[in-house]
């Protein structure tokens, strides 16, 4: 007579759950070389992750161009004021903030973005994308130790401008407007009044 053997039960799976494919600045830019990645699609490396960018409107596009050239009559030859072009922020970052003040090179950065160490000054101009500049981009600004970074508030009509970063955020965060003069923490000597930079 056959003696029925009991079959021992399979061990339980374990979950798996889905995970996010991060990529390296080197990676992003090998996206470019193979044409994965053109010069119309609008999206920026941050964290690791590429981030599709609303269209830029006219008024930003405007408030981008008027305060850049502001910034270079103000500053000087010492500095180049750059319009939306790469910051490389460490490993996993590069964005392309609206305007970014770095110190003069006689290469013009050709040889290789910017990074944290050189940048004097960033700044975002909001208007549909308020929120991400708020969190997303203040948080990825401070961690790579930018020193000072601007938000020009078209909505609300106020500039706000974070100092001091730490590893999560900036420490001294605030807001100015009409009527108020600002000066870059790396140009003590040059006052800005905040109805100038707002237009």
């Amino acid at each position: 007579m056959a003696i029925a053997r009991s079959r021992k039960a399979p061990p339980p799976l374990e979950p798996v759950s889905p995970s996010k494919r991060l990529f390296t600045v080197h990676e992003y830019h090998k996206m470019g070389e193979a044409g994965i990645l053109t010069e119309d699609d609008r999206v920026e490396l941050i964290e690791g992750e590429l981030i599709v960018m609303p269209p830029i409107g006219p008024e930003h596009a405007g408030s981008v161009d008027r305060l850049g050239d502001l910034l270079r009559a103000l500053l000087g030859p010492t500095v180049i004021v750059r319009g939306q072009n790469p910051l490389r922020l460490g490993l996993r970052s590069e964005p392309e903030p609206d305007l970014a003040v770095v110190p003069h090179r006689a290469d013009y950065y050709r040889s290789a973005h910017p990074e944290p160490s050189d940048t004097l000054l960033v700044i975002e101009i909001a208007e549909s994308s308020l929120t991400y500049d708020r969190k997303t981009k203040a948080r990825l600004y401070a961690k790579a130790a930018i020193q000072e970074y601007w938000i020009v508030d078209l909505i609300h009509g106020e500039i706000v401008v974070h100092r001091d970063p730490s590893r999560t955020r900036y420490r001294d965060v605030r807001s100015v407007i009409s009527g108020d003069n600002i000066a870059p923490l790396a140009f003590p000597e040059v006052s800005l009044a905040v109805a100038d930079l707002l237009g």
